[in-house]
């Protein structure tokens, strides 16, 4: 099993920035590669961003790319969303995710989310 605790999100107007942080437990996390995920109301969730165990390979939604970076410090066992030049549309509920695989498309541990609001 593993555990994941998001932190760092909040209200930004926009144009701002927000780092959003998630710590992980319970699993050997430079084994596992992680994502950031969002979920707007009334929609479902997208997949935001993805970082490969070693931090060497990344991968971006279109909507983010340019504008957010994903990276790991797997001495602190923590993965990091920077967030800039936000947007009204990049409110939502973000979530960190872990997989068993070293790199993946499909996670299978799941935190609990952190709200990022983004005023216009």
């Amino acid at each position: 099993q593993v555990q994941l605790v998001e932190s760092g999100g909040g209200l930004v107007q926009a144009g701002g920035s927000l780092r959003l942080s998630c710590a992980a437990s319970g699993r050997t996390f430079s084994s596992s590669a992680m994502g950031w995920f969002r979920q707007a109301p009334g929609k479902e969730r997208e997949f935001v961003a993805r970082i490969s165990s070693s931090g060497i390979s990344t991968v971006y939604a279109n909507s983010v790319k340019g504008r957010f970076t994903i990276s790991r410090d797997n001495a602190k066992s923590t993965v990091y969303l920077q967030m800039n030049n936000l947007k009204p549309e990049d409110t939502a509920i973000y979530y960190c995710a872990a997989s068993r695989l070293r790199i993946a498309t499909e996670f299978d541990f799941w935190g609990q989310g952190t709200q990022v609001t983004v005023s216009s």
